[in-house]
């Protein structure tokens, strides 16, 4: 592809988050007040507990097979790569910048999760139904991509709702002083948690006075008991299992299942589906949720610019890691996984997987603060500035890419 063409190709899709990001923006304008901050809230929990798990269910069920799930094994390992060097060059962002508690959490977040769910959705039929694509014909280029682009996304979100939400958990409860509530008040409220809790405050319970020869033996059992599950309660809660059965986790699950499984997939995919409505439904709900978060995002980037405690080295640092220093290294490990034979030969397969070192933050974070209030205006600023740096940086590193796999 000529270079102008690529360059339409990659600022088309970043262009119109920045301008659904200014819709968002305008619509909480003070004059409008159409997204106030209830309203984010309520927005926010729809996207969380409805429309992730929705749009991530419907593609895997519709795009994945046992097949290609085989074929694709190291997008997995190649994906929590992505996640582990970011964490750690944002650790050193840290360092350097020397960046506000509070905002420690956003930084590691922001430099550790890439926008793998709709960025590649978007840029991958892009580039397919450019004239002169270099990776074959329409159709064949558009199956193949979106297969790898859901399956990138599904894994993403399993990655950002474990390991991201846990460090920006365990930051905002640290710096906002809230360790006894470790759940957000919208989002993720877990009975698990709540029952923990009432447990732990319950006083002890103690024999009745009735007969001096049973009291004590009640007495050591109840203790006993105590020095049993106290341990186990201190493991389940530090463990934070309701992260696992979270609604976008349950989603890939669910939605890996159904394509994997060809019973499964007879029953809810295809025109001749026995319950071909309930993969219809759950597609139309899922196809809110980008738009949705877009929303979001410019709704709380007008708070951000009234009043932001993010200071430019911190901006820059973030920039830097993502556009930068990780997708020089994914090119180091791709190219090697290429070499000794790790991957198989599809040069679409290893497009995407150099692609996702070079994405901006995951919009996802931008939900995570909202659900936790910590650092949700700072966040809207760093998706609006990387957004629009993406426009140039995805347009070279696509170029660069592209001519290293073909």
């Amino acid at each position: 592809m000529e270079l102008w063409k690529l360059f339409t190709t990659a600022l088309i899709p970043v262009l119109k988050v920045l301008i659904i990001t200014g819709l968002g923006t305008f619509l909480a304008l003070h004059r409008f007040n159409i997204l106030r901050e209830s309203a984010r809230k309520h927005l926010n929990a729809l996207v969380y507990f409805v429309f992730t798990p929705a749009l991530i269910c419907s593609i895997l069920a519709k795009t994945i097979t046992f097949k290609s799930l085989a074929m694709v094994w190291f997008m997995p390992l190649n994906i929590l790569l992505t996640f582990i060097i970011g964490t750690a060059l944002g650790w050193l962002c840290l360092k350097i910048t020397k960046a506000a508690p509070d905002m420690q959490g956003l930084v590691l977040g922001c430099c550790a999760a890439g926008n793998q769910g709709n960025m590649p959705l978007i840029i991958i039929p892009a580039v397919c139904k450019e004239s002169g694509s270099p990776f074959g014909a329409v159709n064949v280029c558009n199956t193949k991509g979106m297969s790898y682009a859901s399956l990138s996304m599904a894994i993403s979100n399993i990655y950002i709702w474990t390991f991201v939400y846990q460090i920006i958990r365990v930051y905002s409860c640290r710096n906002f002083n809230v360790n006894k509530v470790d759940s957000p008040t919208v989002g993720p409220v877990s009975a698990m948690e709540a029952d923990l809790e009432n447990h732990s405050s319950t006083p002890e319970v103690t024999a009745p006075q009735t007969n001096d020869l049973v009291t004590p033996f009640k007495t050591d059992t109840v203790s006993k008991e105590k020095q049993i599950t106290k341990p186990l309660r201190t493991l389940v809660k530090r463990l934070n299992l309701k992260i696992l059965l979270a609604p976008p986790t349950l989603g890939s699950f669910v939605g890996l299942i159904i394509g994997v499984v060809p019973p499964f997939k007879k029953m809810f995919v295809g025109d001749d589906a026995p319950f071909r409505v309930v993969e219809d439904s759950a597609s139309m709900l899922g196809d809110a949720c980008i738009p949705a978060m877009t929303l979001l995002v410019g709704a709380n980037l007008l708070n951000g610019l009234k009043r932001s405690g993010l200071k430019p080295s911190v901006l820059v640092g973030i920039i830097v890691v993502r556009y930068i220093a990780l997708p020089i290294i994914g090119v180091f490990i791709v190219k090697g996984a290429i070499r000794y034979g790790i991957i198989h030969q599809d040069p679409l397969y290893h497009f995407i997987l150099l692609l996702q070192y070079a994405l901006p933050p995951a919009i996802s974070i931008s939900t995570i603060t909202q659900l936790f209030g910590a650092g949700e205006t700072e966040c809207s600023i760093v998706m609006l500035v990387t957004n629009v740096c993406a426009s140039f940086t995805l347009t070279l590193w696509s170029t660069f890419f592209m001519w290293l796999v073909l």
